[in-house]
């Protein structure tokens, strides 16, 4: 027996893609998507992305090197999302620093921008201190933010 896989996004140019469906434990009782929920569906997509890039997250923590934790975000609402909805979460990599980059997400239905969050991450140690990402992550950052170029 074939056993489906994960949902997983696609990397087109700059960008990164990722869908995802409204179910009804997203919602609350009007059937609109509670608003915590952009937050899940963005941390899906960023770590969706990394994935897709080679960066091992799991392998980093596992060794004690450190971990990407949210520093930032700013979040605008601007249409709901309603059950049984298909969105798309849009990602790019705006800045990138030694220990941080600063991204721009869209979540979308069709052409209608529903939310969108400006956020940094930054690479942490376990103790909560910033440290620099692997020169490999970096790198994998780089060749993506350049792709539009």
């Amino acid at each position: 027996m074939t056993s489906p896989h994960p949902p997983g996004g696609i990397l087109d140019g700059a960008r990164h893609l990722y869908a995802v469906r409204v179910y009804y434990e997203d919602t609350d009782l009007s059937g609109i998507t509670y608003h915590a929920n952009y937050l899940r569906w963005f941390e899906r997509a960023r770590s969706d992305l990394l994935r897709l890039l080679g960066i091992d997250q799991r392998a980093a923590i596992e060794i004690g090197e450190g971990a990407y934790a949210l520093s930032e975000v700013n979040l605008k609402y601007l249409r709901p999302a309603k059950l049984d909805d298909d969105v798309v979460i849009e990602t790019r990599c705006t800045e990138l620093g030694a220990a941080s980059c600063r991204m721009h997400q869209i979540a979308r239905r069709g052409d209608d921008v529903l939310c969108e969050a400006s956020l940094r991450v930054g690479f942490i140690t376990f103790d909560g201190r910033p440290r620099r990402q692997p020169a490999e992550w970096r790198a994998a950052f780089q060749t993506f933010m350049n792709k539009d170029d």
